[in-house]
């Protein structure tokens, strides 16, 4: 009999069909296993599950689990899953490192971008008819060469953010838990500063490029923010929990800070109301990594997982908690 696979909701095709070749796959419904009770409710029927961000697995999951050898989690990122409570049921856990890396980075400064520079506002100006010429006051924004970048999580993405920020003749600064090797930072001429605040408070516009745990969540709240001030401009492709986002949609409708532009939330999908009517916020739906070529990239990675997890093999991108 097939190993049974469950793929939680439709992803792009050739990674499903990778499977189809050797084993039974279920592919769920969209949103369906966004739901604790849905996933504990069918687990115990599957030898791997092929998860995403938004599918909460956790503890009571797990222990629903009765076959269960791998989790392949379609991100980077793995804070959707109780991995200390897989371990002990001796369930792999793996994820999709280093592919998603330049996709990220890209969105991240289109998103960096637009906000600078005011786009969505002056797209929505022109297209309900109030443009009669060229204004010299119109959609004044902040132009980048010589703006300081303070990078929030100077990993992978954040290190390609920098790339890209140098270019625009940026200043970069950055905060990490811990100092990364001198290499990185000569690469991209960034400084080193020992705090979120004061990243935020030397920057004139924040990134945050940072994994969400104990450390990181709500690392960005009002003192921040205020720190940030009128003129700075927040971008955040990280985590959504990374900011509070009340706080930030207080700033916002404050004037305490100047802009932001968010493709990720602290509730997916919910989000705070005050976001959609506060001034000079951009908000695309988590889009990060949204290409064909990394989508497909991260989604053969865990296809590789699984297969060397029901084939008993060593198994690639096994996270650590």
């Amino acid at each position: 009999m097939a190993n049974r696979i469950l793929i939680t909701e439709p992803i792009i095709e050739e990674p499903v069909e990778a499977l189809r070749e050797q084993y039974d796959v279920t592919v769920g419904e969209r949103g369906y296993y966004d739901k604790v009770a849905h996933l504990k409710q069918d687990i115990s029927r599957f030898d791997a599950v092929l998860s995403l961000l938004s599918n909460p697995i956790t503890e009571e999951v797990i222990e629903a689990a009765e076959s269960l050898k791998i989790i392949a989690n379609l991100a980077a990122g793995y804070d959707n899953i109780d991995v200390e409570a897989a371990r002990e049921a001796s369930i792999a856990v793996a994820n999709t490192p280093g592919v998603l890396t330049e996709a990220t980075a890209d969105a991240t400064f289109a998103l960096l971008l637009s906000a600078a520079r005011r786009l969505p506002e002056a797209e929505q100006y022109l297209r309900e008819g109030h443009f009669d010429g060229w204004d010299p006051l119109g959609f004044l924004g902040k132009e980048l060469n010589g703006s300081s970048l303070g990078i929030f999580g100077m990993g992978k993405i954040g290190t390609a953010v920098a790339r890209r920020a140098r270019g625009f003749g940026m200043d970069i600064l950055y905060h990490n838990r811990n100092r990364v090797n001198p290499s990185v930072e000569s690469e991209v001429d960034a400084t080193y500063v020992e705090s979120v605040h004061e990243l935020a408070e030397k920057s004139d516009i924040l990134c945050l490029n940072c994994p969400l745990n104990d450390g990181t969540r709500h690392a960005v709240d009002q003192p921040v923010l205020e720190a940030l001030g009128p003129e700075g401009i927040l971008v955040n492709t990280a985590r959504g929990a990374v900011v509070d986002e009340k706080a930030l949609a207080e700033a916002l409708h404050t004037n305490v800070i100047g802009a932001a532009a968010l493709d990720v939330f602290e509730d997916e999908p919910a989000i705070t109301d005050a976001l959609f009517d506060a001034p000079n916020c951009i908000m695309t739906p988590h889009i990060g990594s949204g290409t064909n070529t990394t989508r497909l990239k991260m989604g053969m990675l865990a296809v590789n997982s699984i297969k060397a997890a029901l084939n008993n093999e060593e198994i690639p991108n096994v996270v650590s908690g």
